[in-house]
């Protein structure tokens, strides 16, 4: 039953065709194949309404329509060998992409895109939380298009009507499969988040496990539990919902599926107990397959040859998303692979986009800048571009004109690399999502301002005045930077702005399990070269590794300084509106005393308009 012969993609004829219009071409690479058992699982998380592919990048620039067909040929395969397929996705599902972010409202065409791929449990993300409106969106449309599998443990939504506070969604579910008859009792977790609207509540993970229902849940004895959550797999709420389980059902399988942390990640947590994390942006599909499973009831199921010992096995990849790779998967083609369902949403991505304008283009970038791919400072760092050339130029306010400043924005609030050649509408909701105001606070001596970076930066006294866990400096960077300094597996940077090395390489992923070599075995390209709990052979394509450095958790632009090099006495005290917090707090660590009530706006635009309107001006013509 189980797949174990290595091959290598290159014996695959031709490479496809990725499905949205200018999509580049898919490479050909080494691949992995997948491995079956009694339940399989295909998961997306953190998707960011990157629902029609990677147009700039070959890897990854299948689309929905592409998962959707691909989700049902394996469920045929699935059903061919009389085991079970479960689709599971783990929220963050808006914001990050144009084909979200530009309409009007905000969702208006991938509500209908995503709802086309079924699924057996799905739950929310902190993004589907930040505003009001995406919240009672979610409620009123994306919870019925998913009555049966949507989840919400520890999420409620205050109505509007009434202000009565309920469930967003049912808080488990109890169902057998349809193929081996295993009983599953599935949870929908987020983690303790509390910068959500004032529409939505989320209960800490820690007093959900304690509620009634919950325990009545656990003590159902099923054949397996499945604990899907906007989790990441090293933080602290898994650990907690596993060892309330394993306290009732020492013995039951748990399959944990996470996300927000935007990595490809694997945990062992015993052997019966496992959790994968499958990436982000539609980068990743995972892919899990567990075997072994006793069922507790007398009921016969479908017959199962297992090929593993009695123990529970978890066997995971995490799949390029590629038409080359998809195709390898199910055995089929350009011609074969697409399914009615999925050429149609495919065609109904490709519409949208179109009556949104994303391939307008504003500008065209001279060269790639990278997030994390690029040191910190270096003519390659996106955060060096807005740093010493974007926000100098754009952050300023006529009333305020000439009084010397400093700006400070956190890297969080960029999501995404910039590519060399066209900068379009798409490209701008791409790396730049977030509203991100500027506020400021007028004439603070500078010789309190001028610490504030270096607090924000260095983290630990700033967050250690208050108990307060929202003011955790690790929200100030990406998820990919946080937990990636979390993972054991790398070395973690205590650079800050005033170390010799302002960044230090802090992610080169240890080295990839290399596939059989061969005369045609295909050149390798940059990717993900993962390690995780369970080695280094879980990506399903062989890829060259690439380094991946720390950035600073906020940058700052001096701006309206005198010419002579002097300090000025007094500066306005610009910052994003995201790290208000933060500033209060450094500058009460500093000596200034001020408060909410000194904070003023400073400027008309968002970081993102000011990004717009720098590309606009500054890198012009055609690509």
């Amino acid at each position: 039953m189980f797949i174990d012969t290595v091959l290598v993609a290159a014996s695959l004829a031709t490479v496809a065709r990725a499905a949205q219009p200018g999509a580049p071409k898919p490479v050909a690479a080494p691949m992995r194949d997948l491995e079956w058992g009694q339940i399989n699982f295909l998961h997306t998380t953190d998707t960011h309404g990157w629902h029609g592919g990677h147009l700039q990048e070959p890897q990854y620039s299948a689309d929905w329509g592409d998962y959707i067909s691909f989700a049902e040929h394996m469920k045929k395969k699935a059903d061919e060998q009389g085991v079970d397929l479960l689709l599971i996705d783990t929220g963050d599902r808006i914001e990050g992409n144009g084909l979200y972010d530009a309409s009007d409202p905000k969702g208006k065409y991938t509500s209908d895109v995503f709802r086309q791929q079924p699924l057996d449990v799905i739950c929310t993300g902190n993004h589907e939380l930040y505003q009001a409106s995406s919240v009672q969106r979610e409620h009123e449309t994306t919870v019925p298009n998913y009555r049966e599998s949507y989840l919400a443990s520890n999420l409620d939504y205050i109505e509007p009507e009434t202000g009565n506070q309920i469930p967003q969604a049912q808080r488990y579910r109890k169902f057998t499969t349809k193929n081996q008859g295993l009983n599953v009792v599935a949870f929908g977790f987020i983690f303790d988040f509390d910068r959500g609207a004032n529409n939505s509540v989320v209960q800490q993970v820690e007093e959900t496990v304690k509620q009634d229902w919950f325990l009545k849940a656990i003590r159902e004895k099923p054949d397996l539990f499945v604990v899907a959550g906007h989790v990441g797999l090293r933080m602290k709420e898994f650990d907690l919902i596993y060892k309330v389980i394993r306290d009732q059902n020492w013995y039951t399988p748990i399959a944990f599926f996470g996300g927000h942390a935007h990595v490809r990640d694997a945990r062992k947590l015993d052997d019966k107990a496992y959790a994968i994390a499958s990436g982000r942006y539609m980068e990743t599909i995972g892919w899990v397959s567990m075997d072994g499973i006793k069922k507790k009831s007398s009921a016969p199921a479908v017959a199962y040859v297992s090929t593993t010992a009695a123990s529970v096995s978890w066997k995971r990849r995490y799949i390029d998303n590629n038409l080359y790779g998809l195709h390898y998967h199910t055995g089929l083609n350009d011609t074969t692979f697409p399914t009615e369902n999925g050429r149609n949403v495919t065609k109904l991505i490709a519409e949208s986009r179109k009556s949104l304008k994303l391939d307008n283009a504003y500008g065209c970038a001279p060269q790639d800048l990278w997030m994390s791919r690029a040191e910190f400072p270096s003519n390659s760092s996106v955060f060096t571009w807005l740093q010493d050339q974007v926000i100098p130029d754009m952050v300023s306010n006529k009333d305020r004109t000439g009084v010397p400043r400093l700006a400070i924005a956190n890297t969080g609030m960029v999501r995404f690399d910039i590519f060399k050649g066209a900068f379009t509408t798409d490209s701008t909701f791409i790396v730049s999502p977030f509203l991100s105001r500027w506020n400021y606070i007028p004439d603070v001596p500078y010789n309190v301002a001028q610490k504030i970076i270096d607090l924000l930066n260095r983290g630990g006294q700033v967050a250690a005045l208050e108990a307060d866990p929202a003011l955790d400096t690790k929200y100030l960077i990406s998820p990919e930077q946080w937990s990636f300094r979390n993972r054991p597996q790398f070395e973690t940077s205590t650079a800050t702005p005033d170390d010799d090395e302002t960044s230090m390489r802090f992610g080169e992923d240890a080295g990839q399990k290399p596939l059989a070599n061969g005369d045609d075995k295909p050149d390798l390209i940059g990717g993900y070269t993962t390690q995780d709990d369970l080695g280094t052979d879980g990506d399903d394509t062989e890829h060259s590794p690439i380094k991946f450095y720390a950035v600073p958790n906020c940058i700052q632009s001096s701006i309206g300084f005198p010419t002579d090099g002097s300090a000025p006495a007094t500066v306005d005290l610009v910052f994003v509106d995201y790290t208000q917090p933060y500033v209060l707090q450094a500058l009460r660590y500093s000596g200034g005393d001020y408060s909410t009530d000194d904070v003023k706006p400073y400027s008309d635009l968002s970081m993102t308009d000011m990004m717009v309107k720098w590309i606009s001006e500054n890198w012009k013509g055609k690509c």
